[in-house]
């Protein structure tokens, strides 16, 4: 059996996006749950658990994006003018996230300044991504094999919503992972947190039409 090169990059992207999305995904859960610390060695545990892997998980952003210009330059060059102004909001996030991760080790007058850095480049990439997420699939207008929208396309009730929900998903993922790496106070607080993340998207997924029959045919299927 015989596979189209383009198929198989295209299959080599979704794998790409799949993995930075799980490993990425914890590391900008944290930053959102940040503000749950209860104290100053909380943050800094948190922090510890993620340093040896942040920076490295979002190479797999860069390998996405670069194989989706260099392999499907039309599909490139269609979705990026419909999403500039989202993915340029994610990379400054991601940009001050990462200064804030570096320096916040270096002072302490201006630890909560950083704090909250970290604590907004993480919430504002998550959102940033599931907008851009939202409004691809609620789709692009095209012609002529170009981007025939509106500079606010992007920006819908629809893609709002995505972005919430990235946020939240992201905020599972981070409290799943302090869970595993950590121990003691943090940990129970992060295993509450995870229960309560993860009951609200299940009770998301069941008020929608698609996730009511799902849970339907599961049920079913079970009984």
């Amino acid at each position: 059996m015989e596979f189209e090169l383009s198929f198989v990059w295209a299959m080599i992207i979704a794998f790409v996006v799949l993995t930075y999305v799980i490993l990425d995904g914890f590391d900008l859960g944290i930053g959102i749950l940040f503000p749950f610390a209860d104290s100053e060695q909380d943050k800094s545990v948190m922090m510890n658990s993620i340093a040896p892997v942040w920076d490295g998980n979002e190479t797999w952003l860069v390998m996405g994006g670069g194989g989706l210009f260099a392999v499907f330059p039309l599909a490139y060059a269609v979705i990026m003018p419909a999403l500039y102004m989202p993915i340029i909001i994610m990379l400054l996030a991601l940009i001050f996230r990462g200064v804030a991760f570096e320096y916040r080790w270096r002072t302490d007058r201006w630890k909560p300044v950083w704090d909250f850095a970290f604590f907004g480049g993480s919430i504002t990439a998550a959102f940033m991504q599931g907008i851009a997420l939202g409004a691809l699939v609620q789709g692009i207008k095209i012609a002529d094999r170009a981007y025939a929208g509106g500079w606010w396309d992007w920006l819908s009730p629809f893609s709002i919503l995505t972005g919430c929900a990235v946020v939240v998903g992201y905020s599972l993922l981070g409290s799943t992972w302090l869970i595993i790496k950590t121990e003691g106070g943090i940990q129970v607080k992060m295993r509450g947190l995870a229960n309560t993340l993860l009951m609200s998207i299940i009770y998301r997924i069941k008020k929608t039409q698609r996730g009511t029959a799902i849970f339907g045919f599961i049920e079913h299927f079970c009984a």
